[in-house]
């Protein structure tokens, strides 16, 4: 089926004797294709004669454009080597022809055109580059390649950089290209050999393309982008360009390689070179740095080229000009690198699909992005109609009438109309953009800092702290500094809180990433001041991981709580998405530091709650255990093949089983596995079942504590399995139904009722819990219970002392004694409920307790789990309240409902002695 070229519109002739002239080469056309014909080669000299050379073919593709570029693409490819260059040039003659028309014609939108063009330039670079190749290999120039590597021209990469790359190659463009070569292709000794020949064949290739002869040129080809251009050879092995970006790459580069695509020769090859530069071009953090970089750049470039001028149409650079192409396309990409490296779905490499995903994510204002795609297309029309004329690499609008009328002619506008929508559209397109790259000037703080008299010794050393040391980190501070000093004066303590932010800054590696984060997100200062004013913890952790910022600018930093199942599936999906096992480790710790950074900051700022904090915390913990299995399991089993019988589940044990922790909690965790009788994995490396799984749970332990990059996840403490300490760390299902059942200890039993599967085979861990529901209901002797657990009470008291009032954890009547007491009652009871309130209620149930004294417990709990989670993320340790500071101390009555710390204090002695008298009076009713 073909479809004729639909005609919309038809550009004037600006002189109509030329036209005719041309027309006459045209027999038997319609009057719309008439009119075609003889407004473009009446304003073109250069289509003009394009369509008389091609008249005849050009009369037949009108009939089914489509169909003529598929056949055309076809014949290039049939070309033999010595037609390949009378064969390109014809081809790109019919090309640049028909193009033209479909564009001026309004029957191929802008994005058509672009691709086409780009299209065959992708083409005409892989046959000329396969032919060079081909060559050389008939020739035995490239060792070990034989005819068999054509198809992939012996490794060779030709990559596709700027609009070439994107898919929107201008009408008269030249094509940027980087070629380099697969050097694993080739034998070691015969590496300089192999270079040689791809550096030949790219010269060659290049030279096919952009050499003039009397059939003309098919493109004008730049290799400048390559790493280095001044000092390398025009073809690089693969090797020598990644450790280029990886040491020396600069912020214009990975822009460049935004819209880097491979594009001829070997693409799987190419394809491959680009996924390792993935951690080059895409930050892992938030890279608002880049928009000092991209705005140093535009100045150079105007510099350099004379177009930072006013805006005055005659003469003004539809590219490079204020309010031009290039404006659009670095107000995108800069975008994009900021972050891009957090969300893929950034990751795009056409300037509107980039526009658009900006949107849609909330980075830019929809209407922004519309009318930055209207005016970019407009002004990829103006710059084609401009190159059209007499096939100039040119983007300026002429400056002569005639030059100027014969753009409008073939926009079929006049010509104060074209000039009047240019002016407006360059205008607008700089006010939209040119905010972003340089913001004015912040005004003058509401209260000027220079009335708070700060201590300037503290002020004065900053700039030998390691975060200002760089020219750059330095610059960038100075700028923020007033506003940051003017946060700092409305604070109820500005002494207080300039110390604060002195240590913060202190213990600040590197400052330049952050500080262009709070240049450009002032609202994050008050967040600052807030935390260092507060928490220590918090504070010490933002030193040591300032990235954890860029969750707060996601625009979810404040919604909901997701759930446990949730941020389970978004770890997974992220993890998914990293191929490299360390890359996976290292997400996981960046991703679980911004979630856990998330429930302080809100528990600091008093939108929950202690008890909710202690939740989610659990949720986050539970959450990543769940994710991070499936990927240590996929790595062991590669070695050691799959786990015997139906694998394994882990249970959380402790706070962590009864879905409470702290900011700063370890886990405990038991490994139990079920073989079924399988004796030995199936692997390359087999495993008997023992060593296979004990080997397992030392991978899982060090995937969750081992130091990385970004730290580690947690502490893991595995002491609750059987046998503690001395015993395997991974323990049978048979040996462990067996242990608890014969040989368990009675506070054994009672941390099982704590106990909770949160990863691993789904049956498995729906057996443990059938199972532990089973033991807890055995019937116990009351009086044997008790008389251990004062018994184990006493030996928690002899080997532990509170620290003070203020440690609300360990001593009699504080938070282990309150538990210890709610897993008696559990067992007691043989109630599964995990809880402490449960457990208590399960005391009384049983006639352990009595009800008041339950209420006293509980009350006495909650304040002190309120004082605890308040206290580690103060200080993420036991504190000193002449220490904590003004803020500190307002946080820790907010959250345990005080007023007045000295309240507080009396509470909490009160509530720790009815607390002790109430538990040593029931033990000891009961041993009695």
């Amino acid at each position: 089926m073909t479809t004729p070229l639909h005609i919309s519109r038809t550009p004037r002739p600006f002189d109509p004797d030329l036209g005719a002239e041309t027309l006459d080469r045209f027999p038997s056309l319609s009057p719309e294709r008439a009119a075609l014909i003889s407004g473009t080669a009446g304003s073109s000299p250069y289509l003009k004669g394009v369509l008389e050379q091609e008249a005849e073919w050009l009369a037949e593709a009108l009939d089914d454009p489509e169909g003529a570029v598929a056949r055309v693409f076809a014949d290039c490819r049939a070309l033999p080597f010595d037609q390949l260059k009378p064969g390109l040039r014809r081809a790109k003659r019919r090309i640049a022809g028909l193009t033209a028309l479909a564009d001026l014609s309004g029957g191929w939108p802008l994005e058509r055109v672009t691709g086409v063009l780009t299209d065959f330039g992708a083409l005409a670079a892989d046959v000329a580059a396969k032919a060079e190749i081909a060559n050389l290999i008939r020739r035995k120039k490239l060792p070990g390649q034989t005819e068999d590597d054509i198809e992939t021209a012996g490794g060779m990469v030709i990559l596709a950089m700027g609009k070439m790359g994107a898919h929107e190659l201008n009408y008269s463009s030249d094509i940027d290209l980087i070629v380099l070569f697969d050097e694993t292709r080739y034998d070691p000794d015969d590496f300089y050999e192999a270079r040689q020949g791809m550096v030949r064949a790219t010269r060659n290739f290049c030279a096919a393309l952009s050499d003039r002869t009397a059939d003309g040129y098919v493109f004008r080809t730049d290799l400048r982008l390559r790493p280095d251009p001044a000092v390398t050879p025009v073809c690089l092995a693969t090797e020598a360009a990644e450790r280029y970006y990886e040491s020396l790459g600069r912020t214009w580069e990975r822009a460049a390689y935004i819209k880097a695509r491979a594009c001829a020769g070997d693409i799987a090859a190419g394809e491959q070179f680009l996924k390792t530069l993935t951690p080059f071009v895409w930050r892992r953090h938030l890279d608002f740095a880049a928009i000092q970089d991209a705005h140093d750049m535009r100045l150079r470039i105007r510099e350099n080229k004379g177009t930072g001028g006013p805006i005055t149409v005659p003469g003004h650079d539809m590219k490079l000009g204020r309010g031009g192409i290039r404006e659009i396309e670095f107000f995108t990409q800069t975008r994009q690198l900021i972050a891009g490296g957090r969300d893929r779905d950034l990751r795009v490499r056409g300037t509107v699909p980039g526009l658009a995903a900006l949107a849609a994510k909330g980075w830019i204002p929809q209407d922004v992005a519309e009318k930055l795609t209207d005016h970019y297309r407009a002004h990829r029309d103006v710059e084609h109609r401009i190159q059209m004329v007499h096939d100039a690499q040119t983007h300026r609008v002429p400056k002569s009438q005639d030059g100027m009328e014969r753009v409008a002619c073939l926009m079929d506008l006049d010509l104060a109309g074209l000039q009047a929508d240019l002016k407006e559209r360059l205008t607008e397109v700089h006010d939209l953009t040119e905010g972003f790259f340089a913001p004015d000037a912040a005004p003058a703080p509401a209260h000027d800092p220079a009335r708070v008299e700060f201590d300037t010794d503290v002020i004065a050393r900053w700039p030998t702290y390691p975060a200002l040391r760089s020219q750059r980190g330095a610059q960038i501070f100075e700028r923020i500094k007033p506003e940051l000093l003017s946060r700092l004066s409305r604070t109820a303590k500005p002494d207080e809180a300039l110390m604060a932010l002195d240590g913060f800054l202190a213990g600040l590696p590197a400052g330049v990433q952050l500080f262009s984060l709070f240049e450009a997100n002032t609202q994050l200062i008050d967040l600052l001041v807030d935390i260092v004013g507060t928490s220590h913890t918090l504070a010490s952790h933002l030193s040591r991981n300032a990235s954890v910022f860029d969750a707060v600018i996601g625009g979810s930093f404040f919604d909901d709580w997701p759930g446990e199942q949730l941020l389970q599936a978004e770890l997974s999906d992220a993890l998914g998405a990293e191929g490299d096992y360390e890359r996976q480790l290292d997400m996981a710790r960046r991703w679980t530091k911004e979630w856990h950074f998330r429930v302080g900051v809100h528990h600091l700022r008093g939108l929950i709650d202690g008890a909710t904090a202690g939740r989610q915390y659990s949720d986050l913990a539970s959450a990543v255990i769940a994710a991070i299995l499936p990927i240590v399991t996929a790595q062991f089993e590669a070695k050691h093949g799959p786990a015997p019988g139906r694998g394994m589940a882990v249970l959380g044990m402790g706070s962590l089983g009864a879905e409470r922790l702290n900011s700063t909690s370890d886990l405990d965790l038991i490994v139990i596995y079920d073989p079924q009788g399988v004796e030995m994995s199936d692997g390359k490396r087999p495993l008997s079942t023992r060593p296979y799984f004990a080997r397992f749970t030392q991978a899982l332990i060090t995937a969750l504590t081992a130091p990385m990059a970004q730290g580690r996840l947690y502490e893991v403490d595995m002491r609750l399995r059987p046998s503690g300490s001395q015993g395997p760390v991974a323990t049978s299902w048979s040996s462990f139904t067996n242990y608890q059942q014969n040989e368990a200890w009675v506070w054994e039993h009672l941390a099982l009722t704590r106990a909770r599967a949160v990863a691993g085979d789904a049956s498995l861990g729906e057996d443990i819990e059938a199972f532990r529901q089973e033991v807890l209901k055995e019937p116990r002797d009351r009086t044997k219970v008790l008389t251990e657990v004062i018994e184990m009470r006493a030996r928690l008291a002899a080997a532990k002392h509170p620290t003070g009032i203020w440690d609300a954890k360990t001593g009699s009547g504080r938070m282990l004694d309150i538990e210890l007491m709610a897993q008696t009652g559990s067992l007691l009871a043989g109630n599964s409920a995990r809880d402490v309130h449960s457990g208590l209620d399960a005391a009384v149930a049983v006639g352990a307790l009595n009800v008041a004294d339950a209420q006293t417990l509980k009350d006495t709990y909650d304040l002190c789990w309120s004082v605890q989670t308040a206290a580690r993320l103060l200080s993420g340790q036991g504190i000193e309240v002449e220490k904590i500071g003004e803020g500190g101390g307002a946080f820790l009555c907010r959250s345990a409902g005080f007023d007045q710390i000295t309240d507080l204090e009396a509470a909490l002695a009160d509530g720790y002695a009815k607390a002790d008298a109430a538990i040593t009076a029931t033990l000891e009713k009961g041993q009695g």
